[in-house]
């Protein structure tokens, strides 16, 4: 991404786990008058679900036009029940795609609705990796995910507001009857309200394919000192993997905080088939264990920084709606650096060269028949290429 897509005079708060997220999330859905937008892949019936669905459920029975976009796979296990309380309270609940196939492979039954992102009022917006979850909605007892969202307040409202509006009537017109001619029509202030530089930065399947990796790889290639990314699901394809290389070619200092815990067991071993080759190149891999890692961020420079829902795997890059806010500015990068320093200093442990080469050959040839697996379904679904991808510039 070049200077040229950041909109400055905002105020962008690092917001911590959801222990920080839930309760501003709540507060502003509590304040609003006029509408609420919340778009989320995974919603759960669980402590926070049911917190975060009485607070919509509140705000549309003071008159508030609410809306709740939801993922037909990610949410498939939320209770009709809980829906139709929401819907009898005059919250409207819309479900993208939401016929569900296990056994399709066809491209637009992956193409899934994996943003987390809400605005309220046109006034202040959330986006980041974080879903409608419990922290502590782990397979075993153990401290809460590791993850991060931003609030935005600003001129950058002006980008995500109509955002989130065009996929509700995206969707609602693919339901056809749901669809409504009396949405308000809010229009943010645009004011400013800080003066942080930042970007909104979103993957469609349109006109967006490739915004998100374009702004990584900008950044990547104009790298001059450190590059520390942080990302639950890492398999990126040719092009990301030789930007990395080349980087620290150029002298750059390359991080990888990744997922030391194993919770989806494919794409977590094909990772694996990958580590040999960044390795070897220079690339430092930390592996996150003090609990799961879901976040999906990065921080170059010291300057340019990155919250938001997509992974570097195929599913984001590829297939998904996925949703980011790039920042840039030294402080907000400075406390965003300082919070994945300490957790690869308290909750990580690097992985050495010399001791993945000590591998044995069983390990080694189940994390490439899993790499080969996740890149033949890849194929079947018309994305075999790899390296078919914009080449990045600087």
């Amino acid at each position: 991404m070049n200077p040229s897509g950041f909109v400055g005079g905002n105020r962008i708060t690092l917001l911590h786990n959801g222990a920080e997220y839930f309760p501003a999330l709540e507060s502003a859905i509590d304040g609003a008058q006029q509408e609420v937008h919340l778009e989320t892949y995974i919603f759960e019936h669980d402590a926070t679900g049911i917190r975060i669905a009485g607070a919509l459920q509140r705000a549309a029975q003071r008159g508030v036009a609410t809306y709740l976009l939801l993922d037909g796979f990610g949410s498939q296990d939320l209770p009709r029940k809980v829906i139709q309380e929401m819907l009898d309270a005059g919250v409207q609940v819309l479900i993208f795609r939401q016929k569900i196939s296990p056994l399709s492979m066809r491209r637009n039954r992956l193409r899934r609705m994996h943003r987390k992102l809400a605005v309220v009022d046109a006034s202040i917006a959330f986006v980041g990796g974080i879903n409608i979850i419990d922290d502590l909605h782990n397979p075993e007892p153990l401290p809460p995910r590791f993850d991060y969202a931003v609030s935005i307040e600003g001129p950058l409202l002006s980008e995500i507001h109509p955002a989130a509006r065009r996929l509700w009537m995206l969707v609602a017109w693919a339901h056809f009857n749901q669809r409504r001619e009396d949405y308000p029509i809010l229009h943010p202030a645009g004011k400013p309200c800080g003066s942080q530089l930042a970007a909104f930065v979103m993957r469609d399947n349109l006109r967006h394919r490739h915004d998100i990796e374009q702004a990584y790889l900008h950044a990547i290639a104009n790298a001059g000192s450190e590059i520390i990314i942080a990302s639950a699901y890492f398999l990126p394809g040719g092009n990301f993997r030789h930007a990395l290389s080349a980087a620290v070619r150029r002298g750059v200092r390359v991080v990888l905080l990744l997922q030391g815990r194993v919770e989806h067991r494919l794409l977590h071993y094909a990772t694996h088939a990958l580590y040999g080759s960044l390795l070897d190149a220079g690339i430092e891999i930390h592996e996150y264990h003090q609990s799961y890692l879901h976040a999906k961020v990065a921080v170059i420079d010291r300057h340019w920084a990155t919250v938001g829902s997509s992974n570097i795997d195929p599913f984001s890059l590829l297939l998904a709606r996925e949703a980011n806010v790039v920042v840039a500015d030294a402080s907000f990068a400075a406390e965003l650096r300082l919070s994945l320093e300490q957790a690869m200093a308290e909750g990580s442990a690097q992985v050495l060269r010399e001791s993945w080469k000590k591998q044995s050959w069983f390990i080694r040839t189940m994390s490439w028949v899993s790499y080969y697996v996740v890149r033949y379904l890849q194929g079947l679904v018309g994305y075999g290429r790899e390296n078919d991808r914009p080449e990045y510039g600087k």
